[in-house]
């Protein structure tokens, strides 16, 4: 049995994140010691390292509580945890186009900085300062 500091120190996953995981579901209820503590088994340490590899792969709440639930189902086809999971390699490739946009704006901007001093319209500062100066839409 594990306390859930012994739990955070073993997931790397902070106390209050722990508390929060329990109140959504996605991690069961822990048992109770007379002291009113926290008891998590070896279950629940599984349970958590899921959540967490899941949620550093950026899977949301919703998608986490799916997964679980099929986990829980070994019967049931895994076809749902591979739609769940190419829904997300399509948001994460959506994120890396937008990135690559935003970096090239920013060294579109920054190479418009002469570096003569603010006070002789920097480009930098201008560009923030008026949207209209982009090149695209971020």
């Amino acid at each position: 049995m594990f306390s859930i500091g012994e739990l955070s120190k073993q997931t790397k996953v902070k106390i209050p994140t722990i508390r929060y995981y329990e109140e959504m579901g996605l991690l069961g209820k822990a048992e109770r010691t007379a002291g009113n503590q926290r008891r998590y088994d070896t279950a629940g340490l599984e349970r958590l390292n899921f959540i967490r590899h899941a949620r550093d792969l950026g899977f949301s709440i919703e998608a986490v509580l799916s997964l679980i639930e099929l986990q829980e189902h070994p019967d049931r086809s895994c076809e749902a945890a591979t739609n769940i999971t190419t829904s997300q390699l399509i948001d994460v490739r959506a994120k890396i186009r937008r990135l690559k946009a935003l970096e090239k704006e920013l060294v579109r901007i920054s190479k418009g900085c002469d570096g003569s001093g603010v006070a002789e319209d920097c480009y930098v500062l201008a560009s923030l300062s008026d949207h209209g100066l982009c090149n695209r839409e971020h």
